[in-house]
């Protein structure tokens, strides 16, 4: 039988943590829970123990000192759960932008073949709650920004809700990632379209989140902006190599 589990990194989400939690292990199809706390003061880690001891042995807690980036917490938890035998691996948010009742959509793609389902914003218009204007066209702007960079055939490219099969996080040199931050999200994908597995992008509603404090800043989106050229001319030269 398949073992699938949904990482979620967390730094001060005491808002959000007792609810998410109980609302995963609630989904209609069995998934484990791996939380990556980046030591978060509010005492998130501390919650998180408390619903260990409630749902035993399907929650577990991974913590580390210090914001050491979103990029690093998710490569954390994929070898975690590598070493531990899941076979299907999640991204997902703490902060219920991503609906943790859309797990089931992902997973049943992965389990249909696609390298990476990913939970898009973008691939049948435009889904998203509670977001002003101007970040809802920034990151339309960023996903359209992306394609027209790499050529890579995905709407939401900067989409951070997203099921992995095994064999594709193993087909990748963690090694070799270098964003910490959301361009961490485009260069995952175009890691797996870059060794020509199938990205499938599957419609969901993104909500922004009404508890706890965003964790976007000026330096993640300029991280993005620049890190997708770096992208480019890294692959444009490891292509031309290949080719002497």
């Amino acid at each position: 039988m398949s073992k699938a589990l949904v990482i979620i990194p967390t730094y001060n989400e005491i808002e959000n943590i007792y609810k998410m939690l109980d609302t995963v292990m609630a989904v209609p199809v069995e998934v484990d829970v791996l939380i990556v706390d980046d030591g978060s003061p509010d005492g998130t880690a501390d919650a998180v123990r408390e619903k260990m001891a409630e749902y035993n042995g399907r929650i577990h807690l991974e913590e580390r000192q210090g914001k050491l980036g979103l990029g690093t917490a998710y490569i954390h938890g994929f070898k975690w759960g590598m070493a531990r035998g899941y076979d299907y691996l999640f991204e997902m948010d703490c902060d219920f932008s991503h609906d943790p009742n859309d797990l089931p959509k992902l997973l049943k793609v992965c389990e249909g073949g696609a390298a990476v389902a990913i939970g898009s914003r973008y691939v049948t218009g435009v889904n998203v709650v509670n977001w002003p204007m101007s970040r809802v066209l920034l990151s339309y702007f960023a996903s359209v920004y992306v394609r027209f960079v790499t050529g890579m055939p995905v709407q939401d490219a900067t989409a951070g809700f997203k099921c992995y099969r095994r064999e594709t996080l193993e087909a990748i040199n963690f090694d070799k990632i270098h964003f910490v931050g959301y361009a961490f999200q485009i260069e995952m994908k175009f890691k797996v379209w870059q060794n020509g597995m199938n990205l499938v992008e599957v419609p969901v509603i993104f909500t922004d989140r009404t508890e706890g404090e965003s964790k976007m800043s000026s330096g993640i989106i300029k991280e993005a902006i620049f890190g997708v050229i770096k992208l480019k001319i890294k692959s444009l030269f490891n292509k031309s190599n290949r080719s002497k």
